[in-house]
């Protein structure tokens, strides 16, 4: 991987990927989360991926897609802690497998960059008929949030648990907030976002030069400003909040939420990895193999861990009747961890299930390309997955405590049916 400095706060990022026959490139937004612009931001990546001012029509677009043999082009948010992101993104076959020669990359720049720099406005904003439909595709996204009780459990609990703290605004955007949003207010949005956000390019599998030369064209003119973004923080310890919501359903979900109460050193990831797949990250963790499995007190029952945050999060998904017999159940395991015998082929068994799956990062070009994402988000060291193999195998038994005994239960959210639950506020 080659990482070059374009201007203050922009990278080109290179990643040579030489045995995939596709290629990509991403244009990654980070910027400070903000409360008043977390709406408007999370309907930006719905517009830019309808076309540009290039090729306005989503017609147009599909068709000139189709003829680079089948290239995609998609935009998206994302998170990193206490800062946001926005992503847009082109993947499709490299220069050498085109057929009639045609130069594939330099037309994956050109729709790279003119959907990230040069959308397509009326009167100098965003279309108003686009951000009308657009805006009617959030908010339903948004109210479909509570049909998938899984993921509607997920995020009350990290509502609870950040509250308002930065790394608890929803990228996702705010359903209340959605009609209100203007196409001019979008397009100050969008503005800002290209004026003050860290900007990193990443180009996988061809030539880094059409993407910097478009690069530099993009920001030619643009005042730049650069805003620092967040540092990372944890939630402090905390006294334990129950929250019992009651509905009209079968399974009940349960999510629980522990704080570090700091942020993961970059050097402790290999350990924090260990430590989740022993607790509930893998088929071999111990809530998998006793809660799940031995007890059957859940349908599935997981842990994973932020290290931005500092937080640990496991879900489950259980009878309403054995909600608090499983929630025991888990903080059993835990402590188990802590203060019992770990037995080294537990500890080798989740080990070799972590080498397995980092082995296998490089064996697609999303795969490799979302390491690397990754790692410069996390700062420090830039690993390779082979390194990060090499890391987890010097991780010992008693570090993987320490990790773990460095958790506190911050926040436990039940989603269950009436008549269940016990005692409990919403």
């Amino acid at each position: 991987m080659q990482i070059k400095q374009i201007l203050p706060g922009v990278r080109l990022i290179s990643l040579p990927a030489k045995k995939f026959n596709r290629c990509r490139i991403t244009i990654q937004f980070q910027y400070p989360a903000s409360r008043q612009q977390a709406t408007a931001r999370a309907l930006l990546p719905l517009l830019l991926e309808r076309g540009y001012a290039g090729c306005p029509d989503m017609t147009q677009l599909s068709r000139r897609l189709a003829k680079l043999y089948g290239a995609s082009l998609s935009s998206e948010v994302g998170s990193n802690g206490a800062n946001h992101l926005l992503m847009v993104r082109v993947t499709g076959l490299k220069d050498e497998y085109a057929l009639a020669g045609e130069a594939l990359g330099e037309e994956y720049a050109a729709l790279a960059f003119g959907a990230a720099f040069d959308p397509y406005f009326v009167n100098g904003a965003f279309d108003p008929e686009a951000v009308e439909i657009e805006k009617t595709a959030l908010a339903r996204r948004l109210e479909a949030e509570i049909n998938d009780k899984r993921l509607y459990c997920a995020r009350q609990a990290a509502r609870k648990f950040f509250d308002d703290a930065p790394a608890g605004i929803q990228r996702e955007g705010y359903l209340e907030e959605v009609t209100g949003i203007t196409p001019q207010q979008l397009t100050e949005a969008y503005h800002e976002l290209v004026r003050t956000a860290s900007i990193d390019v990443f180009v996988t599998g061809m030539d880094p030069a059409p993407a910097g030369q478009r690069l530099l064209a993009a920001l030619r003119g643009v005042q730049r400003d650069p805003a620092a973004l967040l540092p990372q923080s944890a939630m402090p310890r905390q006294p334990l909040a129950r929250y019992v919501e009651q509905m009209e359903l079968v399974q009940a979900k349960l999510c629980m939420l522990f704080t570090a109460a700091k942020p993961a050193d970059p050097a402790e990831v290999a350990v924090y990895r260990l430590a989740m797949s022993l607790f509930g990250g893998s088929v071999t963790s111990r809530l998998f193999l006793n809660v799940r499995e031995k007890q059957g007190l859940c349908y599935y029952c997981g842990s994973g861990f932020s290290g931005a945050t500092g937080c640990m999060t496991v879900n489950s998904g259980v009878e309403p009747a054995d909600a608090q017999k499983a929630e025991g159940a888990i903080l059993h395991e835990l402590e188990q961890l802590c203060s019992g015998p770990i037995t080294p082929q537990e500890l080798e068994d989740c080990r070799r299930g972590l080498v397995s799956g980092l082995a296998s990062v490089e064996d697609s070009i999303g795969g490799l390309e979302n390491w690397y994402l990754i790692e410069l988000l996390r700062g420090g060291a830039v690993q390779s997955p082979a390194e990060a193999i090499e890391a987890l195998a010097g991780v010992t038994e008693e570090q993987v405590r320490g990790a773990l005994r460095s958790f506190s239960h911050s926040v436990s959210y039940l989603v269950t049916t009436k008549g269940e639950g016990g005692e409990g506020h919403a």
